[in-house]
């Protein structure tokens, strides 16, 4: 580790890897009440379980992007965080603003909109949580060395603040409302979020390959255009049944197939690089986390998305168990590995020993991902009966639910199976280290 504020991402990790246990303890227990829907019925609905598990998701993935972000800075740019002290305080913010969320919904408070039901001043303090960020390392880039990773990777950072801002507008009309919901939760994961993926994968292929600086960002570039063209219009996809005009038809049709562009090539990208670099890099899960990344995401993102986002295709399949398992399969794949390479990479240096625990990690990554890859099957097929009795035979939604059990038991098991990997993991990174070794020298750091 070369600077001594890169050490700033370290409660950040410790607080997102928190929140990512509770989210997974959620999830647990949202899928036990479709295997036994009486569970927890009075004490907690089902709804604010699937609330709470959403919810957690996406405020445990922004904390991990400015861990990454504060990790990462200060290399790219060769200077120190301009503040510390900020980066304290506007996690604390965060983190209050969202555990208040949390337990505000346990007692139905909430606006009641999907993945912004946060009240309107809980909105307020995420805001200003994120400004502070933004200014923090928006002046560590300005003082320091621009690098197409950073450039990119506060671009996708800033878009991600400004189309949150779509969160305070709430209007009246439903279509309306649906039409400007949609810049905030597609264009964030399809579209902004791409470019902190994209930039957080080049920087790590930097690290572990040895790979030249300018072939990683001359790729990078090619990403983040296919990613913004694609995903912008893209959005379209979200708009066939919500009293849009027809056009968007045809340009969610189109444009969202293009959005399988930017995954492929950034799954090309990793192992083209991993291929052609020299280096054998010690940190061997840190590389498994990188590489799986890339490949989950690309089916998760790029191909479950497409087989479900032609106009045709989704008059039927919208709102089924096909849409649940290409969104568990896509924010696992695009995101969550992605943060737990960042951290895989990043604790060593951290607590300054060589990579340990790696096996342990290892483990971890092949039960999690297995795990997500099987929940994904079963929901396909589940969602495939689901689609078919209801949509073409048009039986009861309720009756078809009964038809769905054992889909319902298969994806409570990989629940289970992901709690573990989910433990493992935080037991790899947070434990006690197996090689107690002082790193002599910056193993992971690259020689840009």
């Amino acid at each position: 580790m070369k600077y001594e504020t890169q050490k700033v991402a370290l409660p950040f990790f410790a607080v997102a890897m928190a929140l990512f246990a509770l989210q997974i303890t959620f999830g647990l227990l949202a899928a036990t009440v479709y295997v036994l829907p009486e569970f927890l019925s009075e004490a907690m609905p089902f709804h604010i379980m699937r609330m709470s598990h959403t919810n957690l998701l996406l405020v445990w993935l922004l904390i991990g992007f400015m861990g990454c972000t504060y990790y990462l800075l200060p290399e790219e740019s060769e200077t120190d965080i301009h503040s510390p002290m900020i980066a304290y305080v506007q996690l604390a913010i965060f983190a209050f603003a969202g555990a208040a969320a949390l337990i505000g919904y346990q007692f139905e408070i909430h606006e009641g909109r999907h993945y912004l039901e946060q009240p309107l001043w809980v909105k307020v303090l995420i805001t200003v949580s994120f400004l502070m960020f933004l200014y923090n390392t928006s002046m560590t880039l300005l003082k320091g060395r621009k690098t197409a990773i950073s450039l990119v990777l506060m671009l996708g950072l800033w878009l991600a603040a400004i189309f949150w801002l779509f969160a305070f507008y709430n209007p009246a009309n439903l279509a309306l409302d649906k039409l400007y919901w949609w810049w905030i939760v597609h264009i964030w994961v399809e579209g902004v979020w791409e470019l902190i993926m994209a930039a957080l994968l080049g920087y790590l292929l930097i690290k572990m390959t040895g790979v030249d600086r300018e072939i990683i960002e001359k790729w990078l570039y090619v990403i983040v255009g296919l990613s913004l063209f694609s995903g912008l219009l893209g959005t379209g996809h979200h708009y066939y049944w919500i009293g849009t005009p027809a056009y968007w038809q045809p340009i969610g049709s189109i444009f969202s197939t293009l959005e399988v562009i930017p995954f492929f090539a950034m799954l090309v990208f990793a192992f083209y690089m991993f291929w052609k670099g020299s280096r054998n890099h010690p940190n061997k899960a840190a590389m498994l986390w990188t590489l799986g990344c890339a490949v989950i995401a690309f089916f998760g993102a790029g191909v479950w998305g497409f087989m479900h986002t032609l106009s045709w295709i989704n008059y039927y399949s919208h709102g089924t168990q096909i849409t649940a398992a290409h969104g568990h399969l896509a924010f696992y794949g695009a995101y969550v590995m992605l943060v737990l390479a960042i951290i895989s990479y990043a604790m060593p240096q951290m607590r300054r020993l060589q990579p340990y625990n790696q096996i342990l990690n290892m483990w971890s990554f092949w039960i999690m991902t297995s795990a997500m890859c099987f929940m994904t099957f079963t929901l396909t097929f589940a969602g495939v009966v689901q689609t078919h009795l209801q949509r073409v035979l048009g039986m009861n939604f309720m009756v078809i639910q009964d038809q769905l059990d054992v889909f319902y038991a298969m994806r409570l098991g990989a629940g289970v199976a992901m709690a573990i990997g989910v433990i493992l993991f935080l037991y790899a990174i947070f434990g006690p280290a197996r090689e107690q070794v002082p790193a002599t020298a910056n193993v992971s750091a690259a020689a840009d």
